[in-house]
């Protein structure tokens, strides 16, 4: 019993394959798209792997690029079969293929759900990559004069600008580190002298923060150093004023970053999933529909197109029969190649 038959004429037809033809390119559209946020996630990824310690993974970018490129050549090979479908003899040399594209199609929409799922977990590997990444780029930020560590100073600030952050989870991050190199700090300075013996680990640590953490929308000067010392400064109390530098850490600006872009390409790879379900059970009955014309010579001939066959138990347990044959029949060859090699030995 075949599931979901509706009826065809040839007007049905006709309109069936050119609305499918332009979702087809639609898809072609869509997966160069997906190909194009691939390439940008990754290459955001490289931009920032400092500040990831050099741990992010590019899998999902790379599976996006591979997903985009793979779209593309399955939507042009269906929206030429959907043209051709309006020329019976066109059509006859694509017919032995549909079921098995279907089947491809089938299989590249676990796909697609698959990358969606990573975009929304990739999140959790980017929060623990940042975390670590960002307290070393801070103990790393005076080095530089030390090889692979020069530039850690400029991704920081620069960094810290565009994200409007400051630290790691705050601006107390920088507290606890010594940011400025020895080879700026005059130890001939008593104070400068006495700040470091009196550190245990000989560190010059100051209640300060760099320049890259200024607030510039602020009205009053940024105020970068003795950030708790309410008598340093005229007018002032830390507690209870709205500080001029940002008080967001870094962690938390470029996870929401990130997570931002991982959720709406997620999103999009979900919506793409239904459109491609939609292709695909278009293309289903559009093909059955010319497989069962009452006259193939008449193209303007009634006919019959169809969802499944069978019912949809029925085409579960054939899919599982099959299947249980293939794995059956790979390891029947698999044990007639090792009997071989034992009479070989023999």
């Amino acid at each position: 019993m075949v599931l979901m038959k509706v009826k065809f004429d040839l007007p049905k037809r006709v309109k069936l394959a050119q609305g499918l033809w332009l979702m087809y390119w639609l898809a072609v559209m869509t997966g160069i798209l997906v190909f194009s946020l691939g390439l940008f996630f990754k290459i955001e990824l490289r931009k920032r792997s400092e500040m990831m310690d050099n741990n992010e993974s590019h899998f999902v970018p790379n599976l996006l690029i591979l997903v985009g490129l793979a779209a593309c050549g399955l939507n042009v090979f269906g929206g030429k079969v959907c043209h051709d479908s309006l020329d019976a003899m066109k059509f006859v040399k694509w017919k032995p293929m549909v079921k098995g594209y279907l089947m491809g199609c089938f299989a590249f929409n676990i796909l697609l759900f698959f990358t969606a799922l990573l975009c929304f977990c990739m999140q959790f590997q980017l929060y623990f990559a940042l975390a670590e990444g960002l307290k070393n780029g801070i103990k790393y930020y005076k080095d530089t004069d030390t090889p692979g560590r020069c530039f850690m100073k400029r991704t920081l600030d620069m960094t810290q600008i565009e994200f409007r952050c400051c630290g790691n989870n705050n601006y107390r991050d920088w507290f606890e580190v010594q940011w400025i190199s020895n080879r700026y700090l005059d130890f001939s300075n008593d104070e400068i002298k006495d700040r470091v013996l009196s550190n245990v680990e000989g560190k010059f640590l100051m209640e300060s923060v760099p320049f890259s953490c200024c607030n510039p929308g602020s009205p009053r000067p940024c105020i970068q150093h003795q950030l708790t010392n309410n008598s340093a400064h005229y007018d002032y109390d830390h507690h209870t004023e709205e500080l001029n530098i940002w008080t967001r850490g870094c962690r938390e600006s470029l996870v929401a970053y990130y997570g931002g872009m991982m959720n709406s390409i997620g999103g999009l790879m979900l919506l793409y999933i239904i459109l491609e379900a939609v292709v695909m059970v278009g293309l289903q009955y559009l093909t059955t529909s010319l497989e069962t014309m009452a006259d193939p010579e008449n193209p303007e001939s009634e006919s019959e197109g169809w969802l499944l066959e069978k019912s949809v138990k029925e085409t579960v347990a054939d899919v599982i029969t099959k299947i249980k044959g293939l794995v059956g029949a790979g390891n029947q060859v698999g044990e007639g190649e090792g009997e071989e090699g034992v009479a070989t030995v023999s």
